[in-house]
């Protein structure tokens, strides 16, 4: 069981930052977060979109804004549980948290923070016969994680945006043969990536199928074939395969949060704005995911919800002992 000070849901900026926040005071961190890389929004959906409302950046990119959180964060070891979505939530008593991902990774914690942005970002699933029953390690999976354990198998990309492209790319030299299904002729990712991916179907190094839908999936245990249909001549196309990654982008769901007995209002967690924390003692909500009166959804006032519910924190965890912020520098770098 992995044990830490603060458990934060959600490795999106506001996450990061509040291990930042919470290590001036000499907290742990542990970050959990479903997607397979730290960033939140920033990363998965718009990583070159420019950023002008943080201070002291007339412009940065939200992936730069990322690695400058990551690296600000690496003083204070935060740990990292990434790839997995919590679950369950059981609380032992004051002060003594266990969460649970899908996974069965148990993490302890005296404080739980709650930086989801806007929930947890789930796979948008195609409509499909048969998929559910080839997920969880049975041939369909929504997200790649280790591209190793796909070498020398047969896989099938289904998609059009950067993501199925990038993969496509990556993974052409890894696999034994890789199918790219798109249901166009056009693609919404970047146009190098499109022309590596023509280059790469022109070369025979991967199989392009176009203006194509996936239609079903079968297998005996395990995922074996994978049949297309055309979208306008309507012919079907059977495709042995190891794997199945459909790439459809994601969407925002609060999930088994939901069931957490929190007081929630339109998606979204309701807090005190004097520290940010929720109905339930020693629970804290931060960033997008919460709400409350003249609410801004915007990086800014996420950072500012950090930084006081680290404090409140602090608190929770140490009734009755103030803590005073001390650090020195050596070579011109603070030490906290």
């Amino acid at each position: 069981m992995i044990s830490t000070d603060i458990a934060i849901i959600g490795a999106g900026p506001v996450g990061l930052f509040a291990i930042f926040e919470a290590g001036l005071l000499k907290m742990r961190c542990h970050l959990i977060d479903y997607l397979p890389q730290v960033g939140g929004q920033l990363s998965e959906i718009y990583p070159k979109k420019p950023i002008y409302d943080i201070p002291g950046y007339p412009s940065v990119l939200a992936q730069e804004l990322v690695d400058n959180l990551v690296e600000q964060a690496k003083p204070f070891h935060p740990g990292y549980t990434l790839g997995e979505r919590i679950e369950g939530l059981e609380k032992r008593g004051e002060g003594d948290f266990v969460l649970t991902t899908n996974m069965g990774t148990k993490i302890e914690a005296k404080v739980v923070v709650i930086a989801g942005g806007l929930g947890c970002f789930e796979p948008r699933k195609p409509a499909v016969a048969g998929l559910e029953q080839f997920e969880n390690g049975r041939g369909v999976n929504y997200m790649i994680l280790d591209p190793e354990q796909y070498r020398g198998q047969k896989m099938v990309i289904a998609g059009g945006g950067d993501s199925a492209l990038d993969w496509t790319i990556f993974l052409a030299d890894i696999v034994e043969e890789l199918t790219l299904v798109h249901r166009s002729e056009s693609f919404r990712g970047a146009p190098d990536s499109v022309n590596k991916v023509m280059e790469l179907a022109e070369s025979g190094k991967i199989n392009l199928v176009l203006n194509s839908n996936l239609n079903s999936v079968s297998g005996h245990g395990k995922l074996e074939n994978v049949e297309l249909v055309h979208n306008r001549s309507l012919e079907k196309t059977i495709i042995p395969a190891d794997h199945l990654i459909p790439l459809f982008g994601l969407s925002p769901k609060l999930g088994p949060i939901e069931q957490w007995n929190l007081n929630i209002h339109k998606s979204a967690i309701e807090v005190n704005t004097d520290d940010y924390s929720t109905n339930i003692p020693g629970i804290y909500a931060i960033g997008d995911i919460n709400t409350y009166t003249n609410k801004l959804k915007l990086i800014l006032c996420g950072f500012h919800e950090a930084a006081l519910m680290s404090h409140s924190a602090y608190q929770y965890m140490n009734p009755g002992i103030k803590y005073t912020m001390k650090y020195t520098t050596v070579n011109g770098v603070a030490e906290f």
